[in-house]
C-alpha cells in the first residue's frame, strides 16, 4: 500500500499525519508493506509552509524555510533548495512559543542542508517513518526505472542553480506567475532528470512502486486518474480537522483530533 506527498512543513501538516494513520490501519487489516512516495522533486516553496498555533493564545503563525536565493526559492526542486545560514537557529528560538520543549530540541538536532532532507529527518524523529519504506522522486534510480511521460518537468541548470522546468510544446519553461513563462535555453537531458506533473504522477509513480492500494487525500481525489492505474484499490485517508495546520506530538492544543465520519 502506498500514499504520496510533497515535503509539507518541517512539522508535517495534519493531513499527512492522517495518511500515516490510515496506512497503518489498512496494514493492520490486510498486511503488506507501507510505502511513502516522498515527492521531493516538487519545487513550490509554499509546500513547506508550516502553520503552528501559539501555545497560550491559540493564534496561528505561518513559518517557512529561509532559502539561499530567489532562483532556488522559485524554481529549484525541494531536494535542492538549500537552507539559508542561520535559519535553523533563528527558528528554534521562536518555536518554544508553539511546540513543547522536546520538539524544539529535536528541531535543533536535525542536520540537513536542504529543505526536503530537513523535513524527512523531522518526520523520522517523530516516529512517522517507523516501518515505512520511503521512495523519493528525486532518486535518479527511481527516475530511470519509471515509465516515460510527455507531460513532465525536467531538472536543468539555470543561472548557476538547478531548476525544475516544465516541458511545454517541446520547450522547457519556468513559471513566473500568471500566464508568464521564461524559456530555458535548449539542453539535452535524460530520464534521471525527468519527473511527472500532477496529472501524470500516479502513472509514473505506479510504474516503479506497483502498489495494490493507494491512500488518497482530499485534494488528490479531485485530479487522480484511476484509469491510469486500474489495478490499484483507492482508499480515502482518514478525515482530520484543521488539516492544513502542523502536527506536533504531545501538545493537546495542536495534536490531531480526527473528525468522526
Amino acid at each position: 500500500m502506498c500514499f504520496g506527498q510533497q515535503p509539507c512543513g518541517f512539522f508535517p501538516r495534519r493531513f499527512l499525519y492522517a495518511k500515516f494513520v490510515s496506512a497503518r490501519r489498512l496494514q493492520a487489516e490486510i498486511g503488506g508493506e507501507i510505502v511513502f512516495f516522498f515527492h521531493d522533486a516538487d519545487h513550490d516553496p509554499r509546500e513547506t509552509q508550516t502553520i503552528l498555533r501559539h501555545r497560550k493564545t491559540g493564534e496561528p503563525a505561518q513559518l517557512n524555510f529561509g532559502f539561499v536565493n530567489k532562483v532556488q526559492r522559485k524554481w529549484s526542486p525541494l531536494y535542492l533548495k538549500r537552507i539559508a545560514d542561520g535559519w535553523q537557529a533563528n527558528t528554534a528560538r521562536q518555536l518554544g512559543a508553539y511546540v513543547p520543549a522536546e520538539w524544539v530540541e529535536r528541531f535543533r538536532a536535525v542536520r540537513a542542508t536542504n529543505v526536503a532532507d530537513f523535513c524527512l529527518e523531522m518526520y523520522r524523529a517523530m516516529g512517522l517513518l517507523e516501518g515505512v519504506r520511503v521512495v523519493r522522486s528525486s532518486d535518479p534510480a527511481v527516475r530511470r526505472a519509471a515509465c516515460a511521460v510527455d507531460d513532465c518537468f525536467v531538472d536543468v541548470p539555470y543561472a548557476g542553480e538547478v531548476v525544475r522546468a516544465r516541458r511545454i510544446g517541446g520547450e522547457l519553461k519556468l513559471h513566473e506567475g500568471g500566464d508568464c513563462y521564461l524559456t530555458v535555453p535548449p539542453i539535452a537531458y535524460g530520464p534521471e532528470q525527468v519527473t511527472p506533473t500532477r496529472d501524470t504522477r500516479l502513472r509514473w509513480m505506479q510504474s516503479v512502486i506497483r502498489c495494490t492500494h493507494y491512500i488518497a487525500g482530499a485534494g488528490e481525489q479531485a485530479y487522480l486518474r484511476p484509469e491510469d492505474a486500474p489495478e490499484i484499490t483507492f482508499r480515502q485517508r482518514d478525515p482530520i480537522d484543521r488539516s492544513d495546520e502542523a502536527y506536533v506530538p504531545g501538545d493537546p492544543m495542536i495534536s490531531p483530533r480526527p473528525v468522526q465520519p
